[in-house]
């Protein structure tokens, strides 16, 4: 359901203007190569205000990614890349604002459907359409939050993680 942003178009009003502003953008068709998906609270219709867009790839060519973001994007208010090691897994991220949205743009050197934003997006979709909605006005970032609520000890991340391989949402 969310390999492609098409759901966004018949969503609540935050999806439809970020369906808008990522077509304005074209930030899927230029970033292709790298299988781009939309992770995070937008997605899933857990968004609070200053809820930003994250975008995670499959990205192995740390320089070509670098410098092609760089070309596309760093024109754009509050550009921002990054290297580094989330989890000793090399990561590349790159921020910056177009649209009324934040963008954050994650590569791993990874399929998408193995890094950990997607794998905690299914969990929490599929928490979320089969338990009570979660509320996060509050500010509560959303795996504590979903820790919190499930009453699960730990690293919230990982206890998220945990969690979805026994309900069999991810292998």
């Amino acid at each position: 359901m969310f390999k492609t942003i098409t759901y966004l178009k018949s969503g609540n009003e935050i999806q439809r203007r970020a369906f808008n502003v990522m077509n304005d953008l074209g930030i899927l068709n230029d970033l292709a190569r790298y299988n781009p998906v939309l992770c995070g609270t937008i997605p899933i219709s857990i968004d609070v205000e200053g809820s930003n867009l994250d975008i995670i790839m499959e990205v192995h060519e740390f320089e070509s990614f670098k410098h092609q973001v760089g070309s596309l994007y760093s024109k754009h208010n509050k550009f921002v890349l990054k290297e580094k090691r989330i989890r000793n897994t090399p990561t590349i991220k790159a921020n910056f604002e177009f649209g009324g949205f934040e963008f954050e743009l994650f590569g791993q050197p990874r399929t998408v459907e193995q890094q950990n934003a997607y794998l905690h997006m299914m969990v929490e979709h599929h928490l979320l359409t089969s338990y009570p909605r979660i509320l996060k006005e509050e500010g509560v970032k959303t795996e504590p939050a979903f820790a919190q609520v499930f009453g699960l000890e730990g690293d919230p991340y990982d206890e998220l993680l945990i969690l979805g391989r026994k309900l069999g949402v991810i292998d």
